[in-house]
């Protein structure tokens, strides 16, 4: 089966990992008191976006009928769902929920935390989107989002609502049959038959590779209107990035690789399974941003030598001190409101979150809009868990 996107290796072992990693921390030892969450009425929150935009959002239904299911060819063509945010005018709008209630006790219940917190306390988790908003003047970069394998879009919620308060049109993308569960039209939730079906290097490669192709259908349908139609008017089509997390990082790679019209890419702690790593890229720029024990040049496993290797325009291979896998994701923030913090991951939910923001949106700003980062020049007394690798 597959992984995460951590390593080739032990995939049995890593694939066990991602899907008992528990969305809110530590799973509770039997016998242990634990919270009652089913009672509970106050939602969490996720961090306040920092830019001067509001946010607004639409989320499409995304045929692709040129493609089978790569998954489940007798479901016919390719589905994908795509939350689009787009900067808004503030005022505008009706509140969004962060996932349906069934989405979340199916991502709930492939982590083993079956009555530990509600599902209907995950569904309410308070974001800062807007629904239909109206959207603010102007041409915005355009960055698509693509998540960690069995991971719902909604876990990169936050930086999609961090980067378009700054100023981007994010699309984050469900890949169909590719999470624990993600709703679609007609009342159906499709879950992660992929998670059964890939096991071999191969097959690794191929699923990151369908992801690519996804992704560049994704960007025709954004910019040519068909269906985002006044939101195509936001995009500016000549400046594109992407970034994803875990094997969404690999995806990144991969899109460049086959579409030029991204000009730039971050890979947030995934390893990069198609070989040769990040090749094709050709000076195009790419930031790599890890944990310290999956990431760094002496690691066990990771492809990352071989890809800084490929990457030959402006790169930075960053690795964080004390971060988990999923630090770069919702999950460890809504952990620490739900009392279920991870104990194995010694960085703050907080500190990863500003250091998961910063890092990707200073790249962007400097990539997409020209703006210079001294951020990304060196180390930061900000952040002095983010260490500048060089193999």
């Amino acid at each position: 089966m597959i992984t995460t996107g951590l390593h080739r290796s032990g995939v049995a072992a890593l694939l066990a990992l991602a899907l008992s990693f528990p969305l809110l921390g530590a799973a509770p030892a039997p016998g242990a008191r634990t919270p009652s969450w089913s009672t509970r009425t106050d939602a969490p929150q996720l961090p306040r976006p920092t830019g001067p935009y509001a946010v607004g959002r639409r989320t499409l239904h995304l045929v692709d009928r040129h493609r089978a299911d790569p998954w489940v060819p007798a479901a016919g063509h390719r589905e994908l769902m795509v939350s689009v945010t787009y900067p808004a005018r503030p005022a505008s709008g009706s509140p969004v929920a962060y996932m349906t209630a069934e989405e979340a006790r199916l991502l709930l219940a492939a982590q083993g935390l079956d009555g530990v917190v509600s599902p209907e306390t995950v569904a309410r988790t308070d974001t800062y989107e807007r629904e239909k908003a109206s959207p603010a003047r102007g041409r915005f970069p355009l960055v698509l989002l693509s998540p960690g394998f069995s991971m719902p879009r909604t876990t990169l919620t936050s930086l999609a609502d961090e980067l378009t308060s700054r100023g981007y049109v994010v699309a984050s993308v469900d890949h169909a049959y590719e999470s624990s569960g993600t709703a679609f039209p007609g009342g159906r939730v499709l879950t992660c038959v992929a998670c059964e079906r890939v096991d071999t290097d191969e097959e690794q490669a191929e699923a990151v590779r369908g992801r690519a192709r996804d992704m560049s259908f994704v960007i025709d349908e954004l910019t040519n209107g068909r269906q985002a139609g006044a939101l195509s008017g936001a995009i500016d089509p000549h400046r594109i990035g992407m970034a994803g997390h875990s094997i969404g990082g690999a995806a990144a790679a991969a899109t460049m690789a086959g579409d030029r019209r991204v000009r730039a890419g971050a890979d947030l702690d995934g390893d990069f399974f198609v070989s040769p790593a990040a090749a094709g890229l050709g000076r195009r720029p790419f930031m790599m941003l890890g944990t310290e024990t999956l990431h760094s040049p002496g690691s066990a496993g990771t492809d990352w030598p071989g890809a800084w290797e490929h990457l030959a325009g402006w790169k930075r291979w960053l690795t964080v001190t004390g971060a988990g896998h999923f630090s770069f994701t919702d999950l460890p923030y809504l952990a620490d409101q739900l009392g279920l913090p991870d104990p194995s991951v010694p960085l703050s939910a907080e500190q990863g979150w500003h250091i998961t923001r910063d890092y990707v949106a200073a790249f962007f700003d400097l990539h997409l809009r020209g703006i210079r980062q001294p951020l990304l020049d060196g180390p930061s007394a900000r952040y002095p868990e983010v260490v500048f690798r060089q193999p």
